[in-house]
């Protein structure tokens, strides 16, 4: 993949959910490109068709007609198995209420990505040791979620996240469930990811403060993509 074009490009992207005999529209004609190293947050109102972007990008929803390419492959055109196999390798997943196993321990959690390679155990725990040393865990991999502060687990899920190398990673409310204290700490864990490790960051939230560390903000209203945005390089 180069760096010299987006690593997302949307074009003419339609959604609709059938509800009965009712066709509900959920995303029109939505155009976008978000470039490699980008922190993009997405605002609007619920049932503006935020989340339905999101899934969309990440491959875990299909559209209606339009195109999505990521890195240099459409998306939209992969069959379900390939999409899976794509998903597993390009996307990092961070969601509000963190979505760990309890059974399993911080670095069983984070490992479960990489169960899916070809990596041997030996490469598997140098690569989980390195992603919690990232979140500043190392203390905590042996620990199972309930002995872990919801910023703890929060942390995991963003070392489960990133162990992959993926492409892209998608973060729904990732702050949604936190005080405050323990959201800012989020926050500036997202923007290390990307200052430092280059890492693309597409957010959906509904806290300005969250939005506010984002370079880029995007508002969705009633399906459409509105033309306002903030870059926070041009402040």
């Amino acid at each position: 993949m180069t760096a010299s074009k987006p690593i997302v490009q949307i074009r003419n992207l339609y959604k609709s959910y059938t509800r009965g005999s009712q066709v509900l529209p959920v995303l029109e004609n939505i155009s976008l490109d978000i470039e490699y190293g980008e922190f993009m947050a997405l605002m609007g109102p619920s049932g503006s068709g935020k989340t339905t972007l999101l899934n969309l990008i990440a491959g875990i929803d299909s559209a209606d007609s339009g195109s999505i390419t990521v890195g240099d492959v459409d998306i939209t055109s992969l069959h379900e198995t390939d999409l899976a196999v794509w998903r597993a390798s390009h996307v990092g997943f961070i969601f509000q209420f963190y979505n760990l196993i309890p059974v399993l321990t911080a670095f069983e959690n984070v490992e479960l990505p990489l169960l899916l390679t070809s990596l041997s155990k030996k490469e598997r725990k140098e690569h989980v040791e390195m992603a919690l040393a990232v979140v500043n865990l190392q203390d905590r991999m042996e620990h199972y979620p309930s002995q872990l502060s919801g910023g703890q687990q929060q942390r995991v899920a963003i070392a489960r996240a990133v162990v992959p190398d993926p492409s892209i990673i998608v973060a729904d409310e990732p702050t949604g469930d936190l005080d405050r204290v323990s959201a800012q700490e989020i926050l500036n864990l997202m923007e290390r990811l990307v200052s430092e490790l280059g890492k693309t960051i597409i957010m959906v939230t509904h806290d300005p403060r969250a939005a506010q560390k984002a370079h880029l903000l995007k508002h969705l209203e009633k399906g459409m993509l509105m033309n306002n945005e903030y870059n926070k390089a041009d402040r």
